[in-house]
Formats: structure tokens, sequence, C-alpha cells
């Protein structure tokens, strides 16, 4: 298993070309980050090239599944992004599915989701990019979001069955709004295709909080994963430091 360190979250405001020479600095080869669209791409091409990691993930265009009127959109905004994703040598995008939305059944929605999820796997295979479906806490950082259980996650990757279309599991996501978190990620780890770690409550340094990742990542190193864990949090001290302490 990879740690990836999320600089969009962990270097927040600060120069994406900096903050990606200070990991390298620090001993790590893998980043991440969310939004391309509001970056220059050619320089974080340079920054990434310069400082000698690799992309292990980032966000498509956010853009709801939950809504079949924005399929079209949905479909537009990940061409987009596998252009970028290709440019930058990545191959996997982090996907939000949208707000609930009101007066229309849940239902409803999740099937437009699985259609929406379904029409984007020959893309997705053609270009050999992985979509990774996100669920989010709804009781503490995203009130509204449609997809909080991992487990109903889970069922709408399985009813895909593309080895395109995985899960993004979100361990402090998911602590939130579930625990039990290694029994879910052994019974599941055939469709997870990313992870996010950050510290329980407060989503601040991974050994801030309840949580003891030295247990978590043995566990999942265990699985068999080989993937990378990204490190998504936002730091009470300077970057360097939570970092330094992790990578000890």
């Amino acid at each position: 298993m990879k740690l990836s360190v999320c600089v969009d979250a962990v270097y927040r405001g600060r120069d994406f070309r900096d903050s990606v020479l200070e990991v390298k600095e620090l001993g790590y080869d893998t980043i991440e980050f969310w939004t391309w669209w509001n970056k220059e791409i050619d320089a974080v091409a340079a920054a990434v090239a310069e400082a000698g990691v690799t992309i292990a993930a980032f966000c498509t265009k956010m853009v709801s599944l939950v809504d079949p009127e924005q399929r079209h959109v949905y479909i537009e905004g990940l061409t987009e992004s596998i252009a970028v994703a290709k440019r930058l040598n990545c191959t996997k995008l982090i996907s939000q599915v949208g707000q609930e939305l009101e007066g229309v059944s849940r239902d409803a929605q999740r099937q437009s989701l699985i259609d929406g999820l379904r029409a984007c796997v020959p893309l997705l295979e053609k270009e050999g990019v992985t979509l990774l479906i996100e669920p989010l806490n709804t009781r503490v950082n995203h009130p509204g979001y449609f997809l909080a259980s991992s487990e109903e996650a889970f069922a709408i990757v399985k009813e895909i069955e593309s080895p395109f279309v995985k899960v993004l599991f979100d361990i402090y996501h998911q602590q939130v709004t579930e625990g039990n978190l290694l029994a879910t990620i052994r019974e599941n780890r055939a469709w997870i295709g990313h992870f996010h770690a950050a510290g329980c409550p407060g989503r601040h340094e991974i050994d801030n909080g309840e949580l003891n990742y030295n247990q978590i990542f043995q566990a999942i190193d265990a699985t068999g994963y080989t993937g990378s864990m990204g490190l998504e949090y936002f730091p009470l001290e300077e970057p360097r430091v939570g970092l330094q302490n992790l990578i000890k």
C-alpha cells in the first residue's frame, strides 16, 4: 500500500509546486488532489515531473449522477477529466454522486445513478481509467448528499459489474457514518479501488482521534491491497509535522 498525500487538503491554500516538492522531500512519492479545472495542467505536469512523484487520483467534474437530466453533462465532464488524467498519467478518477433531489424517490435516484455509471463504462474501459464513487458522511460534513452508506455503495458497484467502477472507501467518513471498519473492508475488498484517511473526529492528522491507524493499515495490507491510501486531512500543525510523524 502506498501513501498518497492529498495536496488540496493537507496543503490547502498553498502553492501547488512548493507543496509537491515538500511532499517528495519528506519521503512520499505519490500525491492526489481534488479539482483539476482550477489548475494550470501544464504546471501540474511540470511540478509532478520535477518532484518525481506520481498522481494516484483526482476528481472528475462534480455533476449529479442521481439526476438523469444531468447525465449528459456528467459524461461530458468525465470525458474532459479523462483527457486530463491521460495527460498526467493518472488512472483513477474520484466521483461524488450528487445531493438528494427533493420530491424524487430514493429508488428513482438510485436507478439514475446506476444508469449513469453504466453509461460511463464503455468510455472508462476504452481509456483504461477507473471511476471511484465515494460515500460521504451526512452527519457532519455533507448534509443532503445522496450516498452515505458503504453497503449501498458496494451494492451499486456490484450491479455495474465492471472492474472500472469501484468504491472509494473513506475511513473517516465511514467511521462517522457506520463504524465497523475492518470487517467491512475485509468483506468488500474486491470492490474498493482507493482509500482515504483522516483522524476522527475532526478530520485532522491521522494520529489525532479515536482511530488506530496502525491496526487499520495492517488489516488493509493483510487483504493484499497494493493501491494507494490517500491522506486527506486538514492539519492542525504545519503539514510537514504530521507527514514526518506518519512516515516514521
